[in-house]
């Protein structure tokens, strides 16, 4: 205890040394540091955003939507890995040759072809071969999609304060683009596209690899007391696969998390993206930075977490 507490106590004393040590240097060339800039006027819009922003709002502001743009792209790509990724896994155990095949080519495609050139790709296919706003394709008057992204119905305030004055929007083609409702931008669209159907390839694997894991005695008594093929996978198999996916399932949600930087990349206006407009605005590299890998820490941490006690909630329970 009195060697750890020693190591602990040295290794505190070499960060404390490595910061002041940051500091005298970054005094000495004449580069600001410190947490103030926060408190400084943005100076730019966020074309994306979940709580309002403009130009005059400080810095500290700007940062919080970008966590809540990273946050948004992140959830729903987990949501879109979790459901795919689970369905490609079940398809490559069907009886059925064809579907397997194809559930395998998806695997080996989206898993061995670069994150950052899938980003692209998807990018590509909605900016460049969709049609344009004033022509886009619908659906039943309520879906619009075009290079413009995906508009579709919102609900929002008449302007009077009362929960009853909520009414449903629906987006409508002008002669110079789409109206009303909401929207979904090209480049929220192609990252969590993206995200989603890059992680899934690896989700399916975990899916696959959790059902074989199952012991076939398991599944041969499941069958000998009269359940079906899809009876024996959700009451046997599902629930035993599951405390086999979860461990692993928890590493791609990670992934996918810390993945989510590379949005920057096609212009979504994440964390990643306003650190770097700030860095450039104000020179503060080592503030911005840290903003980030503090962020990135606390998600990771948070995620896994979650995940951890989810798996103790499935997890075989000794009597």
């Amino acid at each position: 205890m009195l060697w750890q507490a020693l190591a602990l106590a040295g290794l505190l004393a070499a960060l404390l040394w490595l910061v002041h040590n940051t500091q005298l240097n970054m005094a000495a060339r004449g580069i600001q540091s410190g947490w103030d800039f926060l408190g400084q006027t943005a100076g730019f819009d966020i074309g994306e955003q979940l709580i309002a922003f403009d130009a005059g709002d400080s810095l500290a502001r700007a940062f919080l939507v970008g966590l809540l743009n990273t946050l948004r792209v992140a959830l729903l790509g987990i949501l879109l890995c979790t459901l795919l990724g689970t369905l490609v896994g079940l398809g490559q155990l069907a009886r059925n040759g064809l579907l397997r095949g194809l559930c395998r080519a998806y695997v080996e495609l989206f898993r061995n072809v670069p994150l950052l050139v899938q980003l692209l790709v998807w990018y590509l296919l909605l900016v460049e071969y969709l049609p344009d706003a004033d022509a886009a394709w619908s659906w039943r008057e309520a879906l619009f999609l075009s290079k413009a992204g995906l508009a579709f119905p919102a609900l929002v305030a008449d302007g009077t304060g009362s929960w009853s004055a909520w009414h449903w929007e629906l987006p409508a083609l002008q002669a110079f683009g789409i109206e009303g409702g909401a929207a979904l931008s090209p480049e929220f669209i192609a990252v969590t596209l993206g995200l989603g159907c890059y992680t899934a390839a690896f989700v399916a694997e975990v899916v696959r690899a959790g059902i074989k894991s199952v012991p076939s005695g398991q599944i041969e008594a499941a069958q000998s007391i009269g359940l079906s093929r899809r009876q024996t996978l959700r009451l046997v198999t599902a629930p035993l696969a599951l405390r086999v996916i979860l461990p692993p399932l928890t590493n791609q949600y990670l992934n996918l998390t810390k993945n989510s930087s590379l949005a920057v990349a096609i212009g979504y206006p994440d964390l990643v993206s306003i650190a770097n407009t700030t860095l450039n605005q104000t020179g503060r590299a080592v503030e911005c930075i840290a903003v980030i890998m503090l962020v990135y820490l606390a998600l990771s941490l948070l995620t896994a977490a979650l995940m951890a006690i989810l798996n103790r909630r499935v997890a075989l329970k000794e009597r």
